[in-house]
């Protein structure tokens, strides 16, 4: 009896011992390659071994894990904006559409998922909105593209056109972000700086200094008017890498007690593809790669983070090889690597190089930047193109038709045996790359909806997504159900206003600031309008301000 007692003691305290162990997570950071097809991970992984043959991983591989079914609400091909939506709320939306709740397809057969009409253009919590409201976690976007771009925007806005800057940008500068950092300089309009900065924010526009050295940890930090360069073309004296910016939102974020949550995204491997820039693919994605080893380094070492690494869609059909160049299976790595390790630009680099060029010295100039001879023929059509300032033929010589950029980057892709089957987004599964330093990582076939249970569950949100958006983005009728209410449109914008005998309320658009008697009143998230159902998407609590 005494053996038995014993040995139950023993494996209760062994079994104990183990469950005390089991870490959990505090901090998660979910890194995207835009636009990245699998295809793009190899070329990169053999143009870093053809360069540097000492170096045969990418930081990504020892977490490579799965794949990922990624697609829009009524169409197995997405863009970023309904993919990453549906990354952030579990709900797969229409192209275009930024963390809102879809309208039906006109022939409900193409929806892929059954879609509920009574609920279209409902703005969506997402899981990092969720994370600061119910466990106050602190959060950071870094990008290289404009910060109210579709993928970020689909973290932290929600409208039903991704090109709504006006809308998802104001959004965005006031939902609480502790540290942006991207491009979009002539985005961020002087009253949303004027506003982060009385929010105590520390806001540097093309500031590659100040933002460097800020020892404060909340931070706007933005690099060009639109996006930042391609690295190929970055110039580091003015723009930091992706990797420096990922270190930095992880030393700021990383002072926060309740921990945080930080979305990276590789924004111009999707571009690069998109134009059929091999160079720029690669020298993306690398540079990708460099900043997931800052976040694997970061939570190898903490312990208690969670990364995640997933593309949110495929482009191009990029793949290593192509039936331009005879035998091409049987090319060396010299013959595959080395036409393209001697480009020192991206096509759209050449074009803004060769803009300054005189016709003349156009050959000169490409074989500096690329190592190509340019043919006569190939000389010829960059002269030929409409909007080649510097050309030597007439207005009425040049082709209407043709582009500088897109004919440079065909040239460039002439010289290389890599292929494209187009230059849009493709459908095929993006891979899944994971640490988690629980025993719950997510490994094997998966989709974005589980994907998105997948953050649920390790951010441990108590309330369901659905329920907040329920508590947080109901339609103003039912608010202010039984109250006198009017929407007026004063300088072009959709104003709400809310009566009964002693208060007024006054609420705008875009915005986490209402009027009460006209004090203003901070929310603990921001207000959208819709115009296609006139309809304002409000927290419930504001009933209680009347």
């Amino acid at each position: 009896m005494k053996k038995i007692t014993c040995f139950l003691f023993l494996f209760l305290f062994i079994g104990n011992s183990i469950f005390a162990q089991e870490k959990s997570i505090k901090n998660v950071i979910v890194m995207i390659p835009d636009g990245t097809s699998l295809s793009a991970l190899s070329a990169a992984r053999w143009f870093q071994r053809y360069n540097h043959p000492e170096i045969t991983k990418l930081n990504i591989d020892p977490y490579l894990c799965g794949t990922i079914l990624t697609y829009s609400s009524n169409a197995p091909i997405g863009d970023s904006a309904p993919t990453t939506s549906c990354y952030m709320t579990g709900y797969p939306s229409r192209a275009g559409w930024v963390s809102t709740y879809p309208t039906a397809d006109s022939n409900p057969n193409n929806d892929i998922l059954p879609v509920d009409t009574s609920k279209a253009y409902q703005p969506l919590m997402t899981v990092m909105e969720a994370a600061r409201i119910t466990r106050n976690k602190a959060l950071g976007l870094v990008v290289t593209c404009e910060f109210p771009h579709a993928t970020p925007a689909d973290c932290m806005a929600h409208s039903y056109s991704r090109s709504k800057y006006e809308w998802l940008a104001p959004q965005m500068v006031h939902n609480g972000i502790d540290v942006v950092i991207g491009g979009g300089v002539s985005i961020l309009k002087p009253e949303m700086k004027a506003f982060l900065e009385k929010e105590g924010y520390g806001v540097f526009l093309n500031d590659i200094t100040h933002f460097q050295n800020y020892k404060g940890n909340k931070m706007w930090a933005l690099f060009k008017d639109t996006d930042m360069s391609y690295d190929i073309d970055r110039n580091p004296a003015e723009e930091p890498s992706l990797a420096e910016m990922t270190q930095k939102a992880i030393e700021k974020l990383s002072q926060d007690e309740d921990g945080f949550v930080l979305m990276v995204e590789g924004s111009k491997i999707d571009w690069a593809a998109h134009a059929n820039d091999a160079a720029a693919i690669i020298s993306d994605m690398l540079s990708f790669d460099k900043a997931c080893g800052v976040a694997f380094d970061f939570a190898e070492k903490n312990g208690e983070t969670l990364v995640i690494v997933v593309p949110d869609h495929g482009n191009s059909g990029f793949s290593i090889g192509s039936n331009k160049c005879p035998q091409y299976s049987t090319l060396t790595k010299d013959e595959l690597f080395g036409p393209i390790s001697k480009f020192k630009t991206s096509a759209d680099g050449l074009v803004r190089r060769l803009q300054q060029t005189e016709a003349s010295k156009l050959k000169e100039v490409v074989l500096e930047l690329t190592g190509i001879e340019l043919s006569d023929r190939e000389y010829q059509q960059l002269l030929e193109c409409a909007d080649y300032n510097r050309s030597s033929l007439t207005n009425e010589e040049r082709m209407k038709g043709s582009k500088l950029t897109k004919t440079a980057a065909q040239i460039l892709d002439s010289h290389t045996c890599f292929g494209f089957t187009t230059g849009g987004h493709t459908g095929e599964e993006v891979f899944l790359a994971v640490l988690d330093p629980t025993s719950n990582r997510m490994t094997g076939h998966h989709t974005n909806i589980e994907l998105n249970q997948y953050l649920r569950q390790s951010l441990g949100l108590q309330q369901s997504l659905e329920s907040l958006t329920d508590e947080y983005f109901a339609k103003h009728t039912r608010v202010f159900n039984g109250y006198t209410y009017t929407i007026t449109t004063q300088e072009n914008v959709p104003v709400l206003e809310v009566k009964n005998k002693k208060n007024k309320l006054v609420i705008r658009p875009n915005t986490n600031i209402v009027l009460i008697n006209g004090q203003e009143h901070a929310l603990n998230s921001v207000v959208v309008y819709v115009d296609k159902n006139n309809t304002f998407y409000l927290p419930q609590s504001l009933r209680k301000l009347l």
